[in-house]
């Protein structure tokens, strides 16, 4: 189905009206239509719609054509339409007053945030906020009895001044409260978000960069909804941010999760998020993260960095530089996160396990060679004969694998959507035949068909048996910090996802007043990304917290 803007009508029916096609062959509309479509005409006699322009006519039949729903009529109307409208419009104020008020009630305007003003609009954020605190606190959260700063409003285009002045108000009021010395920051900022769709990426990109500040958006249709459930769906996200845990695997409680709890064991996922297509000239954003609280592996940090458009290989897991002073300085995003987690736990870690994500089978080599001696540099540059055994897996979504009960009748192996159960696992018969790979399908599916991942051991040093990865993948998955339920990927992998996706954001943030989908885009970004763009660096509060849940 096509729309077209109708020019006129003709006088000539369709199988009266001449035209030339493309060859320069006159033909009547029906005949065209007769060629091209195979259409048989029940009413040739109707006259045809013009469409396109007087240079470039298009002609349409009208009995195949619909009038498109709900749109204006701009032309004068006659007098039976005129006295028919005056009628539909001419009522006693009584009836006007109830009909005014049946649709107030029925758009429900006074409890729409976006449309109230003033003191109502307060109330409104009021209520919303009180309600989400609340359940917080009976969450274990502990929030102060009242909030730092009074609340306050910005138009989209005074968004980064709004933000600003709030941060010095709130450090103001710290130091006039612990004394002059306090360095302590604004924990928690709540920002309902203006209609405007650029605003989210701009406060993300001014909270976490320039300001160091956590912060948690909101719809302003949710606010409205005062709903239960989205207030602790949004409660678990706001304690991860807080340094919280929302949960903790009991196997790593009594150490008895396999090959992490008996050995300080540092655990790894990586993942490189590509332009949008159109975007020829953009970076492609590497994430890495990784885990902070061994034995627990719960809290995880986040590195990202860009690399040149569309390249897979993570350019900056180990870098070095020459300095004149100070010879050669070692970086890179694998020897920053081996240093916090020497620093968060006291140990350096035994073990790593890299979950590496983004992948095609015919990367697999180049990657693997690739990143694996960026790994070794990196840990060699900490220490002298540094080497921790290391797993290299790959984490693939994009298949067409999919796996189906063998008894929909049998529910004790389906779920309530007839899917195969969670923890599911097939590691033969269509794995590959000497390599050591197999799918997981770690969540329950709720529509649909579930989707099991492919995991690809590429390289293997801790000798994992094939149990014992399942188990350590499958257990993983229970571990995402913002949903109650496993996740179909390994939450490493996800959250590095998740970084990745954050930091292109903040580039999206810089171009306000441009549709990143679009060509202007691109061609606005070819010239000042041709070179890659450094990207705007997370602020040293927020940097060591799960700022992108």
């Amino acid at each position: 189905m096509r729309c077209y803007k109708v020019q006129a009508v003709k006088a000539q029916s369709t199988s009266e009206l001449n035209f030339e096609d493309e060859n320069g062959a006159t033909k009547t509309v029906v005949q065209s239509f007769m060629e091209k479509h195979n259409v048989q005409l029940e009413y040739p006699y109707l006259p045809a719609i013009q469409a396109g322009n007087d240079v470039k006519p298009i002609y349409l039949l009208m009995e195949i054509c619909r009038i498109t729903k709900g749109q204006k009529y701009g032309l004068k109307l006659n007098e039976r339409q005129v006295t028919k409208f005056l009628t539909a419009t001419c009522q006693r104020p009584s009836a006007r007053q109830k009909g005014i008020s049946d649709t107030m009630k029925t758009n429900n305007y006074n409890n729409n945030y976006g449309l109230v003003r003033g003191r109502a609009k307060t109330q409104l954020a009021g209520r919303f906020i009180y309600g989400l605190v609340s359940i917080c606190k009976t969450k274990g959260i502990v929030f102060e009895s009242r909030p730092l700063t009074k609340m306050c409003s910005a138009t989209p285009d005074n968004i980064e001044t709004a933000l600003s002045k709030l941060g010095s108000k709130c450090s103001a009021r710290l130091q006039k409260r612990f004394g002059s010395k306090c360095s302590a920051q604004l924990q928690m900022l709540f920002v309902i978000l203006p209609e405007d769709k650029g605003a989210y990426p701009r406060i993300k990109g001014m909270c976490e960069t320039d300001l160091g500040i956590v912060s948690q958006c909101f719809k302003p249709q949710n606010v409205v909804k005062l709903s239960n459930r989205f207030f602790e769906n949004v409660a678990m996200k706001i304690n991860v941010k807080v340094r919280g845990r929302n949960t903790i695997l009991s196997a790593t409680l009594n150490g008895r999760l396999p090959y992490v709890t008996e050995r300080p064991t540092i655990i790894f996922g990586a993942d490189v998020t590509h332009p949008s297509p159109g975007e020829d000239s953009s970076p492609s954003i590497a994430g890495v993260v990784a885990s902070m609280d061994w034995p627990l592996v719960t809290k995880y940090k986040a590195l990202i960095s860009a690399q040149p458009h569309r390249q897979e290989i993570i350019s900056d897991l180990y870098t070095t530089s020459n300095d004149p002073e100070r010879g050669v300085i070692h970086g890179g995003l694998i020897r920053e996160l081996l240093i916090s987690f020497k620093h968060s736990t006291g140990h350096k870690p035994h073990r790593i396990i890299f979950y590496r994500d983004g992948v095609s089978e015919g990367q697999f080599n180049e990657v693997l060679l690739n990143e694996m001696v960026k790994i070794r540099e990196a840990c060699l540059s900490l220490e002298e004969n540094y080497m921790p055994p290391v797993t290299f897996i790959v984490v693939q979504k994009r298949h067409h694998t999919r796996f189906f009960p063998l008894n929909y009748s049998d529910r004790a192996s389906t779920d309530a959507s007839d899917n195969i159960l969670p923890g599911t696992v097939v590691d033969t018969k269509i794995c590959h035949p000497t390599e050591f790979d197999f799918y997981l399908c770690s969540h329950a599916g709720i529509k649909g068909t579930s989707r099991p991942t492919h995991y690809h051991v590429l390289f293997d040093e801790n000798q994992f048996t094939a149990d014992g990865l399942q188990l350590l993948t499958n257990s993983l998955c229970y571990t995402y910090q913002r949903c109650t339920r496993s996740v179909s990927v390994v939450p490493p992998a996800y959250y590095a996802h998740l970084a990745a996706f954050r930091a292109r954001s903040y580039m999206e943030g810089d171009f306000p007043d441009s549709d990143s989908s679009s060509p202007e885009f691109a061609r606005n970004t070819r010239d000042r990304v041709a070179a890659v763009r450094p990207l705007r660096v997370i602020h040293e509060n927020v940097k060591s917290v799960m700022y992108y849940c």
